[in-house]
């Protein structure tokens, strides 16, 4: 920065520390104060690393003092404690807690006493590396992503092959002292801060309830065996009231609360089966007996993880935005912050997990061919063409010689396919024709990407009749995608859809460039607050909670 700006920004910060002088004689004293700390601070600091975090925040300040002032704290110390002290979501029990108690401890000795520069200098440091521990905890959360993607990457062993991209969030804690050293208010850039979609701010509230839930004592698990039919006696159906009302499923109905399994308690189950992705009957199988039976502690685990979660999710900010949610197989999009459509997906398979990214659905195909994927070649139609050289041609498959629209077929009989089983590379395009078997169905939309997995149509709709979706190669299976070309075509004037209708009836591929994009996150969240304000929970699908919460950080 220049000396215009940098004179600037030091008037700023003086000002902002002086403002909460006792006397106005102290403003004298305090400029000097401020000049001496500077010099005690620049000589402390630079022989640090250039990536310590004091010397960063301080160069960024011009090693003014943010936290102390010769007679007192600053206004940002208190602010900083305050904040810290009122967080419902950290428990008394963290370092970052105590740490927070005790230093404001010793800065009120600090004060009471006749203590020199050299002192205040030090707290000053302090106060700052407090600071940073709870940004970091605030802007960054728990989750140790290099451990976890060390961990993806060792999947691959096990020729699993997954993929999530991290977006980092775009404050910092040094852009955001600063920030609030130019705007007076702590607390208000820790708002700003924090992330506006995805319904994070329910979730942090569902977070607090929980955390007093634990307070109360939590729940018991509940000893049930076998299925309760209406009006039937049971011994545990007290203890189902009860766990169900600690999670606001059970709202009483006025009546008699015995050991009857009644109405009113059948329909607390079939709310707290809908919020668990499981089949909604109020019949109570091993699933709905599991998920009642996880702790309060798991679920505040699944909570946090899930919060620390989407502040490394992109944050968009637009009109429009597509959201699917691989553990709940559900597509969403939303406009102006509403719910637009809904829809069940069908995902990647453990084995075949569907990639966590973002992107911009740019392009829609009628009729698509599917052009197989060489690792599908490998594992699954080689080995078919081995057995029977006629297999592609049942499938309405066609095999090239390459990749550009009039390269040759071939014949599948004239190849040695043993030679290409385990090969680096497969010389030939195997291609789906378009029609009623085709594996991307009657219509694709396309958002580029390093993964090459996109949306679309699927002739295997008997499987959205199922609850877990699992199932796909990586790419996702639309239960709706007509009425998602419907739904683009009332924002794009380059989709015609009832000219598209016509199109999909015979078999002539077409590409529709949307004048339109619309941006899309495959996201992975297994604890979120809906449309609905409900909580949701899912299972851990690919196993992604239990990595993570391996190297989970403790503050």
């Amino acid at each position: 920065m220049g000396t215009q700006l940098k004179n600037k920004m030091m008037g700023l910060i003086t000002a902002v520390m002086l403002s909460t002088a006792p006397h106005a004689a102290a403003s004298i004293t305090g400029v000097q104060f401020h000049e001496a700390a500077s010099d005690i601070m620049i000589n402390s600091l630079q022989t640090q690393p250039k990536k310590n975090f004091l010397r960063q925040m301080y160069t960024k300040l011009f090693f003014v003092p943010v936290w102390v002032n010769e007679n007192s704290l600053s206004s940002f110390s208190h602010e900083l404690f305050e904040i810290i002290k009122s967080d419902e979501t950290l428990g008394h029990h963290t370092k970052l807690y105590r740490d927070a108690i005790a230093l404001e401890e010793k800065a009120n000795e600090i004060y009471a006493s006749s203590s020199t520069i050299a002192q205040k200098v030090d707290l000053e440091f302090k106060i700052a590396q407090l600071y940073e521990g709870y940004a970091n905890y605030n802007l960054y959360g728990s989750i140790n992503w290099g451990a976890f993607k060390a961990r993806l990457s060792n999947l691959k062993g096990s020729d699993v092959h997954a993929g999530w991209v991290t977006y980092k969030p775009k404050e910092s804690p040094v852009s955001l002292v600063e920030n609030a050293v130019i705007n007076g208010s702590l607390e208000e850039e820790f708002e700003n801060a924090e992330p506006k979609e995805y319904h994070y701010k329910q979730l942090k509230e569902a977070l607090i309830r929980y955390l007093k839930i634990q307070e109360s004592g939590g729940w018991s698990p509940v000893p049930l065996k076998g299925t309760l039919s209406l009006g039937q006696s049971y011994s545990a159906v007290p203890m189902l009231r009860e766990r169900l009302r600690a999670t606001g499923d059970y709202q009483s109905c006025g009546t008699r609360e015995g050991t009857v399994y009644d109405k009113c308690l059948k329909e607390a189950v079939i709310r707290f089966q809908a919020r668990n992705g499981l089949e909604a009957k109020g019949i109570l199988g091993p699933s709905t007996t599991k998920a009642l039976n996880v702790s309060v502690q798991q679920r505040i685990e699944m909570i946090r993880l899930n919060l620390d979660r989407i502040k490394w999710l992109n944050e968009r900010n637009e009109k429009r935005h597509i959201m699917i949610n691989i553990p709940a197989f559900t597509f969403y999009l939303e406009e102006d912050g509403r719910l637009r459509l809904q829809m069940g997906v069908i995902t990647g398979k453990p084995t075949n997990p569907t990639p966590v990214f973002s992107n911009r659905v740019r392009q829609i195909v009628l009729n698509p061919y599917w052009n197989v994927p060489e690792s599908i070649i490998q594992k699954e139609m080689i080995p078919k063409l081995l057995r029977n050289s006629n297999a592609m041609a049942r499938e309405h498959i066609e095999i090239r010689n390459g990749w550009g629209e009039n390269d040759a077929k071939i014949d599948p009989s004239t190849v040695d396919w043993r030679q290409y089983r385990y090969s680096k590379t497969v010389p030939f395009r195997f291609a789906q024709r378009p029609g009623a078997d085709n594996a991307l169905g009657k219509v694709k939309f396309l958002f580029p990407n390093e993964f090459s997995v996109y949306m679309h149509d699927t002739p295997t709709k008997h499987l959205f009749a199922r609850s877990v979706r699992a199932f796909s190669h990586g790419c996702i299976r639309l239960s709706k995608p007509i009425d998602l070309l419907k739904t683009f075509s009332t924002f794009n004037s380059t989709v015609d859809f009832d000219k598209s209708q016509q199109i999909l009836k015979g078999k002539s591929r077409t590409f529709l460039n949307l004048n339109n994009t619309v941006p899309i996150d495959v996201v992975y969240l297994t604890a979120w607050v809906d449309y609905d304000g409900q909580l949701q929970f899912r299972d851990d699908i690919y196993g992604y909670d239990k990595m993570q919460l391996s190297s989970f950080r403790n503050w």
